[in-house]
């Protein structure tokens, strides 16, 4: 027995000297989790007001990544490849014939194709027009989506497509769409309407500089838009202000409530509702308005 205990201890000290050379190797998923955390504290920061940030870390998820705005991005460079280099006229610049037919465009002589009012925003009217919807898109929606997950930001986004749209077609009934900026604009305006309403539970040079931020860039796409609109020559596309600032005003209401609320379920929230059924009855008779009252006909 003596022997056989002293076998046992030199055995466990000879493992014990290997064990303090030989690093422990660390498991893949543990590896993911830490990267993940890194990645995602920063993001957070940003994109959370600073009472929910405590909760945060242990919600962490790397997968599923941010799907929604990486395909729809995807899609948006691929039908803009496919105008500019598979069809007999050049869009790097113009809005030309090849993308004027585009069953993705909406016009107004074919508004009763009604999946116009969406797919719209799958085409752009030149390299500026894309790349500043692309940026803006990027640089917001996927750490939203990181935060928020695809369905929320999902949601926001195609509200502000939609209500660009929409819009557009009672107050510009007109003007021709085409670009992203309905979704991109509601996804600022919800973002924006989070960091104002939480700027006093904010560090306040942190608030008050993605406050001018936000507001710089908005103030500075609207005046371009305003220049292409009411100054610029008239053989250069025309952009909708109004599909702008509808895109807006849904981030500034479905946007907010969708962001805000982080840690609740939104199907439970009085706040989410109003919203939605506000929402509903503008659709609604922006519709009745389309069908009846439209001069377009």
């Amino acid at each position: 027995m003596g022997r056989r205990h002293l076998n046992e201890e030199d055995y466990r000290k000879k493992k014990e000297k290997k064990e303090i050379w030989i690093k422990p190797r660390k498991k893949k998923g543990h590896l993911l989790n830490m990267w993940c955390r890194k990645v995602h504290r920063p993001i957070s920061k940003w994109i959370l007001p600073p009472d929910a940030q405590g909760n945060y870390p242990q919600r962490v998820r790397c997968l599923p990544p941010p799907l929604f705005i990486s395909i729809i991005s995807i899609l948006q460079v691929v039908i803009f490849l496919y105008y500019t280099f598979w069809k007999p006229q050049e869009q790097w610049i113009t809005l030309e014939i090849g993308i004027w037919e585009s069953p993705f465009i909406y016009r107004p002589d074919k508004r009763k194709q009604a999946w116009r009012f969406i797919s719209y925003m799958m085409v752009h009217a030149g390299v500026q027009h894309i790349c500043g919807n692309l940026l803006m898109q990027l640089l917001l929606g996927l750490p939203l989506e990181m935060v928020h997950k695809g369905h929320r930001v999902g949601l926001v986004y195609l509200s502000g497509v939609i209500a660009g749209s929409l819009g557009s077609s009672i107050w510009d009934p007109f003007q021709a769409l085409v670009g992203a900026s309905g979704g991109v604009y509601a996804l600022t305006g919800g973002y924006f309407m989070n960091v104002l309403m939480n700027f006093k539970n904010m560090v306040p040079l942190f608030g008050l500089f993605r406050l001018i931020l936000i507001l710089l860039t908005v103030v500075f796409d609207l005046g371009f838009g305003l220049y292409k609109k009411f100054i610029a020559p008239a053989s250069e596309p025309r952009v909708s202000i109004v599909a702008h600032i509808a895109g807006g005003l849904a981030g500034m209401t479905i946007g907010y409530t969708v962001f805000s609320c982080f840690e609740k379920e939104l199907l439970k929230e009085p706040m989410f509702w109003v919203a939605i059924i506000a929402y509903f009855v503008c659709v609604s008779f922006a519709v009745f308005f389309n069908i009846f009252l439209s001069p377009v006909d």
